[in-house]
Formats: structure tokens, sequence, C-alpha cells
């Protein structure tokens, strides 16, 4: 049974905040006795303290996970009991998914509806399909010479790194944390300083679970500060990370300059969608289309921002588009009638609507615009299309991460699949026809990790998600996941 606004305040009201790190099995302060001010940006108000770790910490932390993983209580721990162990968290994580819900909405913006009924309960599957995986992986035993047998295993790597996108905080610790863990290894966890008691529940409810202390490590802090510590440490075996194509070039270069750590990066994105003429639905298509661009407050690394329509059927799609948007009106992220909720700060709002005033100023606000106040708080941006701007505007190459879109006409098939590629990026794009042929044709010539035909930002548990170019390397959800925290090991015995 869903709740009701008053009674999501009453349950937030009583959450109990705690932002220390967790190391070794254990609730520990932050050595530097230095906190951060974390504020609710839907209301401004003050939630609590996350304790600002520093390099001692995180070598706290990464001890701690390597002694977790040399004693072999996880490491060598056999799949039935790593199977047990993983489901029993996925069903923690059920009963609190309630409070997950909250911890995530409060921190960065989201409605709970979303956060309640998607994000936690999707976490929750996501441990439950690794788990299961666990059990059905197969070894090889290749070709050899007579009088030999080789065995060819997949290994866990030793203690993963992983830092975690403050916009699906649950979601995005649970695509590295469940496929790392699942495969045997050990984790120091870097949540997001901008929503981070979702990952401490996490490390909490692991230990409840029967997941041995240590296995599971969340350091908080600062980017500069505790990020950098793990991707310079010379005791982090591999380094998972979702967030910026920036950060991720810096990640790249720690790991050149200690010790060549293994890398995962799901970085930025600029995801194009494609609008035949003879596409089937074109008020679906618009309507997917809003969804796409605008759900989650446009905070979406493969959001479809850049919309192309073919030019017969360009001013019918944005009537249609901008009808569609309207179901995104920003409101109190715990009403579950909202459409979006604010973003994560009033800063990022600062940077997204210096983007839409830059866009009147070059071109034309075709629906939205606005920045209400809502609650005594500036964090919140109405869904906004912008047309009639130049192709090297900021709104068609920068990821602007915000309710913010460009539509642009085209003619022939040809320019709409240049302008898509025409990107530093290639994490997702869209593409809607009726055409088979054509649905074959484009998507090939797309440079994207995923393309939905006649929807947007598909994706599923058994489908790998990451992208090409600039949006980085390696995969999320699927088993291949399971390939970043792994690596071939080959045992040759001569017997002959």
């Amino acid at each position: 049974m869903s709740r009701s606004t008053e009674e999501w305040r009453a349950a937030a009201a009583a959450l109990e905040f705690d932002g220390r790190p967790v190391i070794g099995g254990a609730r520990v302060d932050a050595r530097s006795g230095e906190t951060i001010e974390k504020t609710n940006p839907a209301t401004g108000e003050v939630i609590s303290r996350i304790h600002a770790c520093d390099a001692s910490d995180v070598d706290a932390a990464v001890a701690a996970a390597r002694a977790a993983y040399a004693s072999g209580a996880w490491s060598r721990a056999g799949a039935g009991f790593r199977r047990e162990r993983l489901l029993e968290f996925a069903r923690l994580i059920e009963q609190r998914a309630d409070d997950f819900a909250l911890y995530d909405s409060l921190d960065m913006g989201k409605p709970v509806r979303e956060s309640s009924t998607i994000d936690a309960p999707g976490s929750a599957a996501l441990y439950r399909f690794y788990a299961e995986a666990i059990e059905k992986r197969e070894d090889l035993i290749p070709v050899t010479p007579p009088g030999s047998t080789a065995l060819v295993t997949r290994e866990p790597l030793g203690v993963i790194g992983v830092i975690v996108a403050w916009n699906y905080p649950l979601e995005i610790a649970t695509w590295k944390l469940a496929p790392a863990l699942a495969a045997g290894n050990t984790v120091v966890v870097k949540p997001p300083v901008e929503a981070s008691h979702s990952t401490l529940l996490l490390a909490e409810l692991a230990i409840e679970a029967g997941i041995p202390a240590g296995v599971l490590n969340v350091v908080t802090g600062r980017g500069s500060t505790v990020g950098r510590a793990l991707g310079l440490h010379e005791d982090v075996d591999m380094l998972a990370f979702t967030g910026s194509t920036e950060v991720a070039k810096q990640l790249q270069q720690y790991a050149g300059q200690s010790n060549m750590k293994r890398l995962a990066l799901e970085a930025g994105g600029k995801s194009a969608n494609l609008v035949f003429a003879d596409c089937d639905d074109l008020r679906l298509a618009a309507e997917k289309a809003a969804f796409g661009s605008f759900y989650n407050q446009g905070e979406v690394c493969s959001a479809n921002s850049r919309i192309f329509v073919e030019r017969e059927v360009y001013e019918e799609f944005l009537r249609l588009y901008a009808e569609a948007a309207q179901a995104y009106a920003p409101g109190d992220p715990l009403d579950p009638e909202c459409g979006i909720g604010a973003l994560v700060s009033e800063a990022h709002a600062d940077t997204v609507w210096a983007t839409i005033e830059n866009a009147r100023r070059d071109g034309t606000i075709y629906a939205g615009g606005s920045r209400p106040d809502i609650g005594g708080s500036r964090a919140f941006i109405e869904p906004t299309i912008v047309t009639d701007v130049p192709a090297d505007h900021e709104v068609h190459t920068r990821e602007i991460f915000g309710p913010v879109a460009v539509v642009t006409p085209f003619d022939t098939e040809d320019e709409a699949i240049a302008r898509a590629n025409e990107t530093p990026f290639g994490l997702a794009a869209s593409l809607w026809t009726g055409s088979l042929s054509r649905a074959h044709r484009v998507s090939s010539r797309l440079v994207a990790g995923t393309v939905s035909v006649n929807t947007v930002d598909a994706l599923g548990f058994t489908t790998p998600f990451g992208g090409f170019k600039q949006s980085g390397f390696g995969r999320d959800l699927s088993v291949h996941a399971l390939e970043n925290y792994t690596d071939y090991k080959t045992t040759w015995m001569q017997w002959g």
C-alpha cells in the first residue's frame, strides 16, 4: 500500500542519520574529526553531518578489506555460502526498503515514489540475481597435449575500490557491489558526499546478513580526498566508478601513477533520440522522450537530452512533447504525486539555470524555463525544452544533468546519424521508426553502448550497460559485469 505525503513525512521525521564511516564491520569516527553539513535540497534543512575521512581512514579501510580477503572467510568460501549470504542481504534490503527510499530522497531530492518502488526493490532483486549467478558460472578445461590437463578458472581480483555517483546512490552502489561481492572480492566504497546514507545502511545490513566483517567497508568524505586516496592506493586491485568524464580521466592517471590497478569507468553521456516520420505512434514517442529527458530531474547519465526529429513531423512532435513534459512538474519529493523532485543542491541548480538562461539568449525556450521556489528551496527547475540553438551550443555538447532537452529537425537519415554521433560520448541512444530495416540500419551506425528502438533508455539485469568513447569502459549489469571483478587463471598439470 502506498503512503501519503503525511505518512512519508512522519517516517522521515523518525529516521535516524549517522554519517560515520563503516570500517572492519563497525561504525567509527573519521580520524580528522571534521564533518560536512548535509542538507535536504528540497527544504534546505540540515539533516546530518557526514564524517570527512582522509587518506588515513582509507588506509584503515583497505587494510580491513585486505585482511578479510586474505583470511578466505569470503574469498575462499564456497559458492553456496556466498549465495545464501547475498540472498539474506537482499531480503534485509527489501525489509528496509522505505528507509533506503527516504535516505536517497532526502539526500538528493528524488521523488520517494520512485526510490521506494523502483530503486530499493530493484537493488534487492539485483543482489538476488548475482547470488543466483554464483553457482551457475563454469570454469574451463581446454584441449592440451597428451599427458597434461589445464584448468582455466576466473579468480577474484582482491580489494575493490568503488566510487558511487549521487544521482542513484543505492542503485549505482548495488550495480558495483553485487557482482564484486558475488565474485569473492572485498570492497571499500566511497559514497557521494551528497548522498551517503543509503550506502552506509548497506554496510550495516551486510554484517546482519552474515557477510564477514571487513568484506564491505564504506569511507565517507570528499572525492578530492577519499576518491583520490582510493585511486592512488597501492593495495587496491581494481576501481569501479560512476561519475563524470573529468573524474574518470583523473582516476586513469591515478592508476598509472600507482599500481596499474584495473578500472571500470562509467562516465558521462549526452544521448541522442532520433524520431523518424515513419514512427508508428508519435504520441508514445513524445511521452517516452519526456521520460527519457526529465525523469529523475534529468540527473541521469544516459538521459536522452538531444532529440532529433524528422522535419515532416517536427512541429507535431514538439506539441506532443511539451504536453508530455507537464507530467514532470517539480514538487515536494515526499509527495507521491509530484512529477520530479529537487535537484541535488541549489548550487547544482544554479549551474543548470545558467545553461537555460544561455539557451534563452541564443535560441528559443519552447516550453518550461522557470525556476519555482518550493518550500523555500531554489533547487527546483521546471522541465525545459530548447529549440533553435546552433549545433555547437552547450545544450548540444555538454552534459547538463538537469531537466533540459534540445529538439532539432533533420531532413535525411544520414544527417540524423551524423548529428547523433557528433559527441565525445557514447553511452546510449534511442530511435523511433516503423521500419524494421531502418531500425537495424540506423542502430548499427549509432555509436552507443545501448541503442533503444521504439523506447528510451532500455536496460535490464540480463543486458550489459556501459559506453564507448569518453563514456568509459567496462560494463555494469548482466553476468558480463563479473568480468570487471575477476580474471582468468590457468593451472597446468603435467602428469605424463
